[in-house]
């Protein structure tokens, strides 16, 4: 691609950076904001900046929020005897938009996949457990996405807890295996979180 301005050229370039956004997305975006005013396009990188200096993670679920605890986890409306665990903060949202969930999150940062040099100690997963100990946590629900990577770490995290007496469940099989939490509909997954289903019972039927 060959442009005949070098400013364009470098915001080209760095739209292209962001992930599923190949070089002529990224030169319809930058055409894009330049018919804009300067007003909007102003207020579009201060937004960006702010984002990135002004934004907390929250000490408890590592959600991202607005203050150093976020919105979910200093509700009084929210159970907060019961915790789902998710990767990221995608799921997090997608599990919101079901508005079948009432307790709060914790967010592991990915699942363990030693193929991707991903292993426990790069994961949420001992502040999970410190969580579960010191906030009296009546329930556990996993709902990681439907693969050996989700299983592998729901396993590993069951066998952190055994000595806690918390419920642990996971979401049920209404997603297919292999997909992605964040990508399944609302109405599917809302269902998946109701008909949750007992650790000990995932186990038995031979899914890990």
């Amino acid at each position: 691609m060959i442009f005949s301005s070098l400013l364009l050229e470098n915001a080209v370039n760095e739209f292209s950076k962001l992930p599923g956004v190949g070089k002529k997305t990224a030169l319809r975006l930058v055409l894009h904001l330049l018919k804009k005013d300067k007003a909007e396009v102003q207020s579009f990188s201060n937004a960006i900046t702010t984002l990135k200096e002004d934004i907390f993670l929250c000490s408890r679920c590592k959600n991202l929020s607005d203050r150093p605890i976020c919105n979910i986890c200093s509700s009084s409306g929210r159970n907060h005897q019961q915790i789902c665990v998710v990767e990221n903060v995608r799921d997090v949202i997608a599990i919101e938009s079901t508005q079948q969930f009432n307790g709060l999150y914790h967010i592991l940062g990915g699942v363990i996949s030693p193929l991707d040099g991903i292993g426990p100690d790069q994961l949420e997963i001992n502040s999970l457990v410190e969580r579960v100990g010191s906030e009296k946590i009546e329930e556990l629900i996993f709902a990681l996405s439907p693969n050996i990577q989700g299983d592998t770490t729901i396993y590993y995290i069951g066998k952190q807890l055994k000595e806690h007496p918390v419920k642990i469940t996971t979401i049920s099989r209404g997603i297919a295996f292999g997909g992605e939490l964040e990508y399944a509909d609302e109405m599917t997954l809302a269902r998946s979180i109701s008909n949750r289903i007992a650790f000990e019972n995932y186990v038995g039927n031979g899914k890990l």
